[in-house]
């Protein structure tokens, strides 16, 4: 017995040993030890512009740390948004790990149709319960109790601190190269672009790839209430969407799309009259995401409303030294819409467990382990841009702080780069996290005090002035977008809270489902009229329609939901300020 005893406590000593080996590397071996079994999961993600198998690097650091590899069902790219999620919900089973809409009850329908877990044993004591305050916000009122969701874009920060970095989600970018070649041209208002477009179009007809350009370059896969790319610019007017609705960020202003004189009527009137010019893609109406990143690659689109599309495509680096690329443009009378930070979480996007997971403590470890700071770099990586990656392939801590790796440089700052193959190989974009979920803010820190995206790293900041940058800072007297908004007043900050809209009745659901398609059909109609009085006979019977369908009771509960927002937003500003 007392060889027995001893030879117990050496196999136990070499397991405590093995293991403590093990805390020192994150590789594989102390993985698959834990999770034996390779699992497939099913991600059902409404953020998702990819679908099928993950792959790359990203999906090598999910198989080396979890055994496992994320099949990606994504609505975006298969159509029928809401009706691919009726179709998996009325089947028991959207899918092994969720990431959708947390509001208009959707996460209390998935609770009590028995679609998702309680999450509570799963993720007590681990890193991600840090915010505590974010979870239980998201799930006070959830019945049974418990944490069915993690919301997305959590933050330390005030609410009136712009949640983007650099450059905000929303502007009027030019390809720059060929506004400057124009003489920079002032533009009073949103019409005065197309006046440059056109202009631009005449200098620069042809792309790099010997095809048309145009000035604008639309897909369906995020349309939703209304046509998305006929919403983007009514952000660069300090509004946003709800339902119907059109919210000024301070809450001064709330408008009815259907209305003739609202903004997003301005902006289909504008899309129009582009097309008029030919400044509309003809191929608009049949493409996804995809398809018109790679048009803005090849240099076939001048203007995009997004930083993230029109840069991190055409932004290369030797495009860069040419003096070639996307920048934020100055529209004299514009007030661009901020998302501020969200200590509560944002509530709109959250992600949960489905309940016929196999495994769910594994998927649970994979949530946490995508809040933690490991995970926020290698989540949030993009094809250029957002935060740093991995570390030792994309960057390293040197002696005064962060600073890209030879290969990060070139992987965020050139075209088509390879990843070495201990580290997933493929190209450096196609390994980035397909899942387009956004854990944290962007300006949050990392617990050793810097940003995670490196954008905002001093070594970084000092190495980015190329010929594209040095252009137009001259011009616009600032060192990045957001000062320059900043300074000339050009910016309004939508205070950071975590409002959700409530569930709705069904007689306003049936309503707006009934309302949708219509508004759809018809805003995509009248970009493409043949001449004005199509255009306004197209308007007035999408109004008529959708009005004869009871369009005024939807609106009436989204203006009632847009106002609760503005008073949630005023409350979460008083809330920090008390707790500060």
């Amino acid at each position: 017995m007392k060889k027995i005893k001893q030879l117990l406590t050496l196999s136990m000593c070499l397991i405590l040993f093995i293991s403590g080996c093990g805390n020192l590397n994150l590789g594989t071996s102390k993985q698959a030890h834990k999770y034996e079994e390779f699992l497939v999961i099913d991600v059902f993600d409404v953020l998702a512009n990819f679908q099928g198998i993950q792959s790359g690097w990203f999906a090598k650091v999910v198989k080396d740390k979890f055994n496992m590899e994320l099949n990606i069902i994504a609505p975006n790219v298969a159509g029928g948004r809401s009706t691919l999620y009726e179709v998996r919900a009325a089947a028991g089973n959207i899918g092994d790990l969720i990431i959708c809409e947390g509001e208009r009850g959707i996460l209390q329908e998935m609770v009590t149709s028995g679609l998702i877990l309680d999450m509570s044993e799963y993720l007590r004591d681990k890193s991600i319960m840090r915010y505590n305050i974010a979870i239980d916000n998201l799930n006070r009122d959830i019945v049974p109790a418990g944490i069915y969701g993690i919301p997305s874009e959590v933050s330390e920060n005030s609410p009136l601190t712009p949640s983007e970095v650099l450059e905000l989600t929303f502007g009027p970018y030019l390809r720059w190269d060929l506004y400057a070649t124009l003489g920079y041209p002032e533009m009073e208002t949103l019409e005065d672009l197309l006046v440059v477009l056109k202009a631009m179009q005449e200098i620069n007809p042809i792309s790099e790839n010997g095809k048309p350009t145009y000035g604008f370059s639309f897909f369906r896969d995020w349309d939703q209430n209304m046509m998305n790319a006929a919403k983007q610019p009514v952000c660069f007017y300090g509004y946003d969407e709800l339902g119907f609705a059109l919210v000024m960020a301070d809450g001064s202003d709330y408008q009815n799309i259907m209305d003739d004189d609202s903004m997003y009527m301005r902006v289909l009137k504008l899309y129009y009259e582009a097309n008029q010019l030919g400044l509309v893609d003809p191929e608009s109406i049949h493409q996804n995401y995809d398809t018109v990143f790679e048009k803005y690659r090849n240099g076939e689109v001048l203007y995009s409303p997004w930083p993230w599309l029109g840069q991190s495509a055409y932004n290369i680096i030797n495009n860069r030294d040419a003096g070639k690329g996307f920048m934020l443009a100055d529209i004299n009378d514009m007030k661009i819409h901020s998302r501020g930070c969200i200590p509560e979480g944002n509530s709109r996007i959250v992600i949960s467990i489905g309940s016929q997971t196999k495994d769910p403590g594994r998927l649970a470890d994979f949530i946490n382990w995508l809040y933690s700071p490991e995970g926020i770099f290698l989540n949030g990586a993009m094809p250029s841009g957002g935060a740093a990656g991995p570390e030792e392939l994309c960057w390293f801590m040197g002696e005064n702080g962060p600073e890209l790796t030879d290969f990060g440089k070139r992987a965020f700052f050139e075209e088509k780069v390879l990843v070495p193959d201990e580290w997933g190989g493929s190209y450096w974009e196609d390994g980035v996290s397909a899942l387009n979920y956004r854990t944290v803010a962007d300006c949050e820190l990392t617990p050793a005090g810097f940003p995670y995206y490196y954008a905002l790293w001093d070594s970084v900041m000092q190495m980015q002035e190329t010929a594209l940058e040095a252009d137009w800072r001259r011009i616009m007297d600032a060192h990045s977008t957001k000062e320059f908004l900043e300074k000339n007043d050009k910016m309004i900050v939508a205070p950071g809270s975590g409002y959700t809209v409530p569930p709705e009745p069904n007689e306003i659901w049936s309503i707006r489902a009934w309302c949708q398609p219509i508004i759809l059909d018809f805003s995509w109609r009248m970009i493409f009229a043949k001449d004005d009085e199509h255009f306004l006979s197209l308007k007035r019977e999408m109004q008529d329609t959708v009005y004869s369908f009871g369009f005024e009771k939807v609106f009436e509960v989204d203006l009632y939901n847009a106002k609760q927002l503005i008073e949630a937003r005023n409350l979460a500003v008083e809330n920090y300020l008390l707790n500060k």
